[in-house]
């Protein structure tokens, strides 16, 4: 990981360590669409397009007789959130103070949490196709009311199996969306989030950055994450105050099979 210039920080080993873990914290939470999709990799930052195994025919040939075809593959898109640290927390850490101000770190780690979501989920234009807006099927508004979303859920389901896709199934909770199950009981006292779990028969995510919800398929095969370079801190630079540093990765995402996943809107 040379080209992330760690060696260059006025940074020790115990505060790189310090900062890592703290990264792996407050990102393992957020990054819902790793808990919902295939992950291949880390690969490496050298790592530059995914192959997606088709061709395109060229319109000429170096000789005539001879026909070509060019390799089509999924370049990898890059994403990064910069911060900037205080040098004299980090001197306070190294002396072993164990409420060091971490703060924009754990914002970085936020908002690049939520841009892999988004992408994942809905898309990057002119980057990557989302699952939501590659789904094939209906869209069903979710709504705010709570007594309709196992109806909606169960619907989603029922529109996958309709199309030969098994189970079991995941569902992507926007923040709203999220907060409104768990703390929602039934009539009878019965908690929401366990029958929506029931229905799916897999695991509901909390995933900042989704408008709504969407069902996916746990089959395996239909959407793979591809990961380049995984989420790694790299500096940028420093005066006698700060130390600035970012957050980096680097992937591609494909949906192989767009019917596996029914997006509900907010």
């Amino acid at each position: 990981m040379n080209h992330l210039l760690r060696t260059q920080a006025p940074i020790g080993d115990a505060g790189w360590t310090l900062l890592d873990e703290e990264a792996r914290e407050r990102l393992a939470p957020a990054l819902a669409a790793r808990k919902l999709v295939d992950f291949s990799g880390p690969r490496g930052w050298e790592h530059s397009a995914t192959n997606l195994g088709r061709t395109s025919p060229l319109a000429s040939s170096p000789s005539e007789g001879v026909s070509g075809l060019q390799r089509r593959v999924l370049p990898l898109v890059e994403l990064r959130a910069d911060f900037e640290l205080s040098r004299a927390e980090l001197r306070d850490a190294d002396r072993g103070a164990d409420d060091t101000d971490l703060a924009q770190l754990d914002q970085a780690a936020h908002r690049i949490a939520v841009a892999e979501n988004v992408a994942v989920f809905h898309g990057w234009d002119g980057a990557l196709t989302g699952i939501g807006e590659a789904s094939p099927h209906e869209q069903p508004q979710l709504g705010d009311d709570t007594d309709r979303y196992p109806g909606r859920v169960a619907g989603a389901v029922e529109r996958l199996l309709c199309s030969g896709i098994t189970g079991p199934y995941g569902l992507a909770l926007g923040r709203e969306q999220y907060r409104r199950v768990v703390e929602t009981a039934e009539h009878g006292g019965y908690p929401l989030l366990d029958h929506l779990g029931k229905i799916l028969e897999g695991p509901i995510v909390w995933a900042p950055g989704v408008r709504g919800a969407v069902v996916v398929s746990l089959r395996g095969g239909d959407f793979l994450f591809e990961s380049g370079q995984d989420l790694s801190i790299g500096y940028d630079s420093h005066d006698g105050e700060a130390v600035r540093l970012y957050l980096e990765e680097s992937f591609s995402f494909h949906v192989a099979t767009p019917e596996a996943a029914v997006a509900l809107t907010p």
